[in-house]
């Protein structure tokens, strides 16, 4: 009975609880699917996340293992790592390994740290590489003065004992 003469649809009430379009039908309808689907990509990718990483650098141990060329595997090991090598840390800080000593170190720091002073427009990212090759370089200094006083020590043992077997 509520026909018009042009033509126009009937209007009747829909419930609240159905839907109006069926478009709405399809997103009600992908909905659980797309559920299923992030239920199953999601633990897959958090594995392949770790496998990935460990796979890499078992590769990199059986390169070591036969024999490969050790700059080479050195510089794809690069990838893994979160510290600098030490001949990264001797370029960032433009000195060579003869040159390394804690003046040297200190004096290169401080000119590219004030070069790269984010306040005067420069790059926080590069103020922390300057930063971490000073840290490795400190590290490597110490660890060399460290094995010069070893082998003193040792030198001076076997100076002592020799003396000893000789009396």
């Amino acid at each position: 009975p509520l026909s018009s003469k042009r033509g126009d649809s009937v209007k009747r009430a829909v419930p609240p609880n159905q839907t109006k379009n069926c478009c709405d039908i399809a997103t009600m309808a992908i909905g659980p699917f797309a559920r299923i689907i992030a239920q199953v990509v999601v633990p897959l990718l958090a594995t392949l996340a770790r496998a990935i990483p460990a796979a890499y650098g078992q590769a990199l141990q059986n390169a070591r293992k036969a024999g490969m060329n050790p700059n080479t595997v050195d510089a794809a090991s690069s990838i893994l790592r979160k510290t600098l090598s030490k001949e990264e840390a001797l370029q960032i800080l433009n000195l060579s390994e003869s040159d390394a000593s804690l003046e040297a170190i200190q004096k290169q720091y401080e000119k590219y740290m004030a070069a790269n002073d984010v306040s005067k427009g420069g790059s926080f990212y590069l103020q922390s590489k300057v930063y971490r090759a000073k840290e490795m370089l400190d590290q490597y200094v110490e660890e060399q003065k460290q094995e010069e006083t070893k082998e003193k020590n040792d030198n001076n043992t076997t100076k002592s004992q020799e003396d000893a077997t000789k009396q």
